[in-house]
């Protein structure tokens, strides 16, 4: 082909095509790897814009080297883990993804140390590996700091990850309990018109809370702990007046915390805690016009060294596919808002 010709093609044309094939020993594995009707593979396929064709234990990659290259070692990657016996939802393979491309690079940055990302380790859940280089930062922030600040959108694992370490320090031994806490629907907190005791009234609000509990602990465990105090699930006014030495506490939904409330629970932190506060700016509950207790901690805390602060973007989802799509539709509206009248 001619240079004329090669130049009409656009720049992309003069990049090598590639064809690999890759043979799995395990026909089940290849299976779990491929995904329920290859949707794994298709899901490799959009990402990294190539051709995928599977026959058995077989697979056939086919498009741009470096994408096919990269796809291999995402293939075999997911394979590994299936060997150990762990299992591939649709977000490890976003995972791998993520975690081969920043393994391949030269210049890993210096927070990562390693290309590999971290993982917590739990016994009921086994070991889990963040799934971006967000979740990656924010592992290691919590194993770094005991004050950890987490904002974001949902989906982006804030309040999970937060949980499964706070699980594993009971384990280890490095914490003697666990205090999660959020506040309750509203920030006055007004549950007084709902029926039953103290818990039947706050349950509901503290739900999500409860499931990624249940992700790391045994249901019988997490009912002796919350019967013997191990394990505490209060509403952010119960934190009022408490010093809480050699536990780890977890403030979620936290952008619904007015300043009082977030200077109180700041404070309840004692000798050998970890305090974890995770939040979404803007998704406040607040009145008009008051400002969160998250956004003004974060601001006022910047300049310490011995706080940790990750931020979550919408590109950090991993819930589902359609959820990172939402998230940056209203972040795009409210960019929108934003932007000075006549500004293109």
């Amino acid at each position: 082909m001619d240079d004329a010709r090669l130049a009409a093609r656009g720049p992309d044309a003069a990049e090598p095509e590639a064809e690999i094939t890759l043979a799995f020993e395990n026909n089940r594995y290849a299976s779990l790897v491929f995904g329920l009707y290859d949707q794994n593979l298709a899901k490799i396929e959009r990402r990294l814009r190539v051709a995928s064709f599977a026959n058995g234990n077989h697979v056939t990659l086919k498009g741009k080297a470096e994408s096919c290259e990269h796809a291999r070692r995402v293939l075999e990657a997911l394979y590994e883990r299936v060997s150990i016996g762990q299992t591939i939802a649709p977000g490890d393979v976003d995972g791998a993804i993520e975690e081969t491309a920043r393994q391949r690079s030269l210049f890993p940055d210096a927070e990562s140390g390693r290309g590999a990302f971290e993982q917590l380790l739990t016994r009921r859940r086994g070991p889990v590996r963040a799934r971006n280089a967000a979740q990656d930062q924010y592992l290691r922030a919590l194993k770094r700091y005991e004050l950890v600040f987490a904002e974001g959108p949902a989906g982006t694992g804030k309040t999970w990850l937060a949980v499964g370490h706070a699980v594993q320090l009971m384990e280890q031994g490095a914490v003697e309990r666990l205090i999660l806490s959020r506040p309750a629907v509203e920030a006055g907190e007004r549950l007084g018109f709902l029926p039953g005791d103290m818990r039947e009234k706050v349950d509901p609000y503290l739900r999500p809370i409860y499931d990624a509990l249940h992700d790391f602990m045994d249901a019988r465990m997490i009912e002796r702990g919350m019967q013997t105090g191990l394990i505490e699930v209060a509403p952010l006014a119960f934190m009022r007046g408490r010093t809480l030495a050699r536990a780890c506490i977890l403030l979620d939904e936290a952008q619904n915390a007015t300043s009082m409330q977030m200077k109180m629970f700041l404070t309840r932190l004692g000798e050998g805690s970890r305090m974890v506060v995770t939040g979404d700016p803007s998704q406040t509950d607040l009145p008009p016009g008051q400002k969160s207790g998250l956004v003004e901690a974060v601001s006022l805390l910047a300049d310490l060294d011995v706080v940790g602060r990750v931020k979550f973007s919408e590109g950090d989802v991993v819930r589902h596919d359609l959820v990172r799509q939402i998230v940056g539709a209203y972040e795009r509206a409210e960019r929108a808002k934003r932007r000075p009248r006549g500004e293109a």
